[in-house]
């Protein structure tokens, strides 16, 4: 499922992104810049928590600019898990499903698979406080996976795990992914975790996002943007 971001212009106070460009269906892609440069209001955006200035979205040439979040064929996991402390994992996943939580055996088997598929079966009568940060977002993770959209957007959820358990997670997203062809659009300021999972890039910089490109060949050959951006990262440590 292709998205395409018709010359797109998002506003928000004093800032302008903008955005021309086409993501092909199946891909890994980093959305990688500067703090503050645009990249979870371009994400939020697509996901349709943000509405857009200008311009139009399209997945697979149908205009859903308009369309409200639940009918976009999308699902976002922000950095904050969001789980309810006073429900079980498996009542907090359940929610993804009905908000009442009056499941139905076949709901409830629904919810078992996304545990396992999280590496967490059984655990599904635990309290999040009885879990690690890692089992948490994978809790998270679990509840995104439910909706089986073919758009999986991901704003920065490991940024707080060390590297190993990011890394984890990770790989957990990228085999989700490729077995389901599910195209994944996750946010980073962190270059060394677009190189990990992203076989493409967009660089959003300078008020701008910049077309998806090789992630290999945009390291090997900065473009200007980018390159001051590694720079600086350099000059700070």
């Amino acid at each position: 499922m292709s998205i395409t971001l018709d010359k797109l212009v998002l506003n928000q106070g004093s800032f302008q992104l903008d955005a021309d460009l086409v993501i092909e269906e199946g891909h890994k892609i980093a959305l990688l810049g500067p703090s503050g440069g645009g990249k979870s209001t371009l994400l939020s955006a697509i996901a349709g928590f943000k509405e857009i200035t200008s311009g139009r979205i399209l997945f697979n040439g149908d205009d859903i600019s308009t369309d409200p979040p639940a009918k976009r064929p999308v699902s976002l996991l922000f950095q904050d898990h969001n789980l309810f402390p006073h429900l079980s994992v498996e009542k907090n996943i359940g929610l993804g499903l009905r908000t009442n939580l009056r499941l139905n055996d076949a709901e409830k088997e629904i919810i078992q698979d996304a545990l396992r598929r999280v590496g967490l079966g059984g655990h599904g009568s635990k309290m999040p406080s009885e879990m690690s940060g890692g089992q948490q977002q994978r809790v998270a993770l679990a509840r995104a996976l439910l909706r089986d959209r073919p758009v999986l957007c991901l704003d920065e959820p490991f940024a707080a795990l060390g590297p190993a358990l990011k890394h984890e997670m990770l790989d957990l997203v990228a085999e989700i992914v490729e077995a389901a062809n599910a195209t994944l659009l996750m946010v980073t300021h962190q270059p060394d975790d677009a190189e990990y999972i992203a076989d493409q890039t967009i660089l959003v910089a300078q008020g701008r996002a910049y077309a998806p490109v090789d992630t290999t060949t945009l390291f090997h050959s900065p473009p200007p943007a980018l390159a001051s951006y590694l720079g600086t990262r350099r000059a700070h440590g």
